[in-house]
């Protein structure tokens, strides 16, 4: 379990990232075309992370909009943007924004906020993820992770860009 904070109040999650060195959990999330992809997916690629509560909020909207940016100068590197926002809003974010650079993928129908632990234990915002940034090699090792510790806040993305 960590602690982080919303507006300064105490917040639990249910587990921990996974940690720096460690073979990254196998997931199910859901796509655009409501089809669940795995880990397996992306073999061979980096992949980012970037999990957010939902797309519907400034923060995650920011964060979704700077990876993309960044996302556009990187070789053989996915962004995933993994929020518990239903497929159909999180594409209707991406298309509205031109977003062309980031995946965009559901916890609907998964267990991914428990295996990644970042699933949000207490308050009104149970069941929602935390804010993090998780960053997978090609060999799907857990390379750098990031948990950020005010839900407000934006991710460190000179901190993630450097673990690339």
């Amino acid at each position: 379990m960590a602690t982080i904070t919303f507006q300064g109040k105490p917040l639990h999650t249910y587990g921990d990232l996974p940690a720096v060195g460690s073979k990254a959990p196998d997931f199910s999330l859901v796509n655009d075309k409501l089809v669940d992809v795995t880990l397996a997916t992306y073999a061979g690629k980096k992949k980012v992370l970037n999990i957010v509560p939902s797309l519907d909020t400034p923060t995650c909207a920011i964060s979704t909009r700077v990876f993309n940016e960044k996302a556009s100068h990187w070789h053989n590197t996915v962004v995933l943007v993994i929020s518990a926002d239903l497929p159909f809003a999180q594409c209707r974010f991406c298309e509205v924004e031109g977003l062309k650079h980031v995946i965009p993928l559901s916890t609907f129908r998964s267990n991914f906020p428990e295996i990644y632990g970042v699933k949000l234990a207490d308050s009104i915002l149970a069941g929602l993820t935390a804010r993090a940034v998780i960053i997978i090699d090609e060999q799907n090792n857990v390379v750098y992770t990031e948990l950020v510790s005010e839900l407000a806040n934006e991710p460190n993305y000179e901190s993630a860009l450097a673990a690339l």
